[in-house]
């Protein structure tokens, strides 16, 4: 129905009809994409399509021959990426209509989010909703005229041929649209400066929270309807809430939510990790992919949801996420890989989705032998648990302890049970080949991550953790940085070639500042304040009071836009306006908390309506709302103390801390050289000192 609308309405813009085929001329095959570092562009180095990255070269390639340009983005993972590529790009007869009328410009969405975004926001307003992959044609010079997600093959045709004729006979009225439709993509993501007064204290959060409650699927957990998306941040805000205002309610639906999310087929129940999202309200089916930025924002929720609840299956999930991102997405300098895809091969050599996970019920029952029974009532192998072709998605509904009861096992019994389970069919499982590995390294899933394993360290107090924490930071310190200040977004095989985007800066910053706060090592926090110095010079916009994604030293594709609504990921402004917030604390007459401050005001309105799209915004405000507090810890053992603070979850405080003297603002007159002293501050008025640190937590709640 979209396809047959979309080609409607170029008939009737246009006035073109389908013409009969022309002899198409042959070229020389002159896909340059083989020349790229992406693993998805190398996927399309051999499709008889002449590919070419996205970059100047093909722009002006396309003004110097005055052709349209088809730009199509995707990413690794993306299982209708495969399905569209089998179907058109690699058949002959679709490459030969685009190499003779089209430059044909492949893009990694993940590599170049700034282009992705563009051609999101033109195919939403030209259609009505986007996805990938994302197929778009433009002019020339690059702005867009029409588009769509996955087209089959005979559609795909049709409409090239259509947008081929229409430029061929009426090309004024392709520029006309182009005119509007570039207005359009303009005007999206705008954001005004707010100069009213904004009462945070007074904001209406707990109605919000009340409306979107509304929504809650208080069976399944999550939010009503399928697919399912875990939406991370999403539930961050509303665990914060709950703990906060002690509301009890909210509290069991996030945590109802963190279950059944662990007990879902959506979570490896062998490997750890987490696919992108489920098919199905019960969290049963996963599209099979592994995403980093999910597992890094999982860790973080898990482990801040195990300080409050001590949920041993929190635990669990972090470790063996935890376990599954060390084993199949880090790379020996300590960065973390991108993504493992939905697809591997089957027995017969044919990709399929979730070919890699799933098992029929005569391979775990040759597997597992005696055991079988018990393993299929933990791991539902019956219609519960029953996909399709007689596989099955191993899913949970009964704890340990209701497992225990059935089956008179010790707690023991059943944890050795696990393990060997576990051991026995991964081992099994890794026989078969394996899903693609997108191998590249994210500056800005990386940060992600990052923080993922500090917050794991303060959960948990496990070494490990902190090391690889540690590693991480190095590799984007040492790797990542360039002379001048700026950040690379990408890295390969020791090369990076892309600037660094909004996201890049926001999320290594936030990282940056967590990490300082469980070493008390200064480099990190001075680190942090390099960055927000050099993105205040190079992304932020002084009339508006907001951050552009893209930095004033790059070109803007049809213009540049702010990232403001968080997502699946948060939005890199969202991001940003905190870590504002937090360095304030740190820094003096920096004017970061002023901006901060009116970042949010500026958002203030939208997120009454839409409050879903602005839960990192609300984290935020609780900052506003709530006594935010600075605690300083100076003297000898400062960090053990820091760890024993870490041993709780305080959503409202920042820590600094010195074993020694410190010339630092938080630590004027502060240290002594015969105690280690804690200071509970708001705003830089402090309560008497105190070396107790039950004492010093006992008062934040004061």
């Amino acid at each position: 129905m979209r396809l047959l609308f979309a080609l409607l309405a170029i008939a009737l813009l246009f006035g073109c009809n389908s013409s009969k085929k022309e002899t198409l001329e042959t070229r020389p095959f002159t896909n340059d994409l083989i020349h790229e570092s992406s693993p998805y562009l190398l996927q399309h180095a051999h499709n008889p399509v002449n590919w070419k990255p996205y970059g100047e070269a093909a722009l002006q390639q396309a003004k110097k021959e005055k052709k349209l340009i088809v730009i199509s983005i995707g990413y690794a993972a993306c299982h209708w990426c495969h399905v569209m590529e089998h179907e058109s790009f690699e058949d002959s007869t679709v490459a030969a209509v685009m190499n003779k009328n089209f430059i044909s410009v492949k893009v990694d969405r993940e590599e170049r989010p700034d282009v992705d975004q563009t051609y999101i926001n033109a195919v939403q307003l030209m259609t009505g909703s986007a996805g990938w992959p994302l197929n778009v044609v433009t002019l020339p010079d690059g702005r867009p005229v029409w588009g769509g997600t996955y087209f089959r093959k005979n559609d795909w045709l049709n409409a090239l041929e259509q947008i081929q004729e229409a430029y061929n006979n009426e090309p004024e009225k392709l520029i006309a649209y182009a005119n509007r439709l570039e207005e359009g993509i303009k005007s999206m993501d705008l954001v005004h400066l707010n100069t009213e007064d904004v009462d945070f204290a007074k904001y209406p959060t707990s109605e919000i929270v009340k409306n979107l409650s509304q929504n809650f699927d208080a069976k399944n957990g999550g939010f009503k309807g399928a697919p399912k998306f875990m939406m991370p941040n999403n539930l961050e805000f509303l665990f914060r809430q709950a703990f906060t205002e002690n509301d009890k309610k909210l509290l069991e639906f996030v945590t109802l939510t963190l279950d059944k999310m662990a007990y879902g087929g959506l979570y490896d129940q062998l490997g750890g990790g987490f696919a992108r999202y489920s098919t199905d309200e019960k969290w049963h089916v996963p599209h099979f992919e592994k995403m980093l930025y999910d597992n890094a924002q999982l860790v973080s929720l898990y482990s801040n949801a195990y300080l409050v609840t001590k949920n041993p299956l929190y635990k669990e999930v972090v470790e063996e996420t935890l376990d599954f991102v060390a084993r199949e997405m880090t790379n020996k300098e300590g960065g973390f890989y991108s993504s493992l895809d939905a697809d591997s091969k089957t027995k017969e050599g044919k990709l399929e989705e979730g070919a890699f996970y799933v098992f029929t019920s005569e391979e775990l029952q040759a597997q597992l032998k005696d055991d079988f029974n018990i393993f299929k009532e933990y791991y539902n192998v019956n219609s519960y648990g029953k996909w399709e072709n007689n596989h099955y998605v191993l899913i949970r509904k009964k704890s340990d302890a209701e497992i225990e009861t059935e089956f008179g096992l010790t707690s023991e019994a059943l944890q050795q049970k696990k393990k060997s389970w576990k051991t026995t069919l991964l081992t099994y499982r890794n026989k078969r080949p394996k899903p693609r590995l997108d191998d590249k390294t994210l500056t800005s899933w990386n940060g992600l991550m990052l923080k993922g394993y500090v917050d794991a360290y303060k959960a948990f107090g496990k070494e490990e953790y902190l090391d690889a924490a540690l590693k991480n930071a190095a590799f984007i310190s040492e790797k990542q940085f360039q002379k001048n200040g700026a950040l690379f977004h990408n890295y390969k095989n020791g090369k990076s070639s892309i600037n660094g985007f909004l996201e890049d800066y926001a999320f290594s910053i936030e990282a940056f500042i967590e990490l300082y706060q469980v070493t008390l090592d200064e480099k990190w926090l001075k680190l942090s304040k390099k960055m927000a110095d050099y993105t205040k010079s190079n992304f932020f916009d002084e009339e508006k009071h907001m951050f552009y994604f893209t930095s004033k030293e790059d070109d803007a594709i049809v213009t540049r836009n702010f990232e403001y609504r968080d997502n699946v990921i948060p939005a890199s402004n969202s991001v940003m306006a905190k870590n504002l917030f937090l360095l304030s604390k740190y820094f003096e007459e920096t004017g970061f908390d002023e901006i901060s401050h009116q970042m949010l005001k500026n958002i203030s309105v939208e997120i009454e309506q839409y409050p879903s799209g602005f839960s990192n915004w609300l984290d935020l405000l609780s900052n506003f709302q709530n006594n935010f507090y600075e605690v300083v810890i100076a003297g000898e053992n400062a960090l053990e103390k820091v760890n024993e603070f870490n041993k709780h979850y305080l959503p409202n405080i920042i820590i600094a801390g010195s074993k020694g003297e410190s010339n630092g603002p938080l630590f004027e007159n502060r240290y002594t050289p015969d105690a280690t002293l804690i200071y509970v501050c708001v705003n830089n008025a402090c309560k008497l000192p105190v070396e107790d640190t039950k004492i010093a937590i006992e008062s934040l709640k004061n």
